[in-house]
């Protein structure tokens, strides 16, 4: 006696939420990655606030207010990625923790100057988590987690 696996292939709703998620997650990064353009505002800033710095604490400090918002940026979308993917494996989890996720990305662009990154980003991943809900992805999730 055999048993046959049947997998389920995502619909178009989820397919499009997928890549919504990814989209957005790009576009999060690109808006993310213009803080290291911005070299010389950052030093400048951190010159006016702090007037007792040595050049070289200045740089330092400088590329450490850098470094901190891009690494954090990076382990968030390595995170929104990894959750995007088990959206189209079908895992209600996932769709719950990336409406979260864009709660709080919206939440963010109330409480800061954000770019135009910030807004494109936000903007894809609102439809990506509607489009996430629509009837066929529930009828999706739904079998996925009976399936097992």
């Amino acid at each position: 006696m055999t048993t046959e696996t049947v997998r389920a292939t995502p619909p178009s709703t989820i397919i499009a939420a997928f890549f919504g998620f990814l989209a957005s997650t790009v576009s999060a990064i690109a808006g993310g990655l213009f803080i290291l353009s911005a070299h010389d505002e950052i030093a400048a800033a951190l010159r006016r606030d702090n007037p007792s710095l040595s050049p070289d604490q200045l740089d330092r400090l400088t590329l450490l207010t850098q470094a901190i918002p891009v690494a954090i940026a990076g382990v968030i979308a390595l995170v929104y990625l990894w959750l995007s993917f088990k959206l189209k494996a079908g895992r209600n989890w996932a769709r719950v923790t990336l409406t979260l996720f864009t709660v709080l990305q919206a939440a963010s662009l109330l409480a800061t100057q954000p770019s135009w990154a910030g807004y494109v980003s936000c903007g894809i991943a609102v439809v990506a988590t509607v489009l996430s809900y629509l009837g066929p992805s529930n009828r999706y999730i739904a079998g996925v987690r009976r399936a097992g």
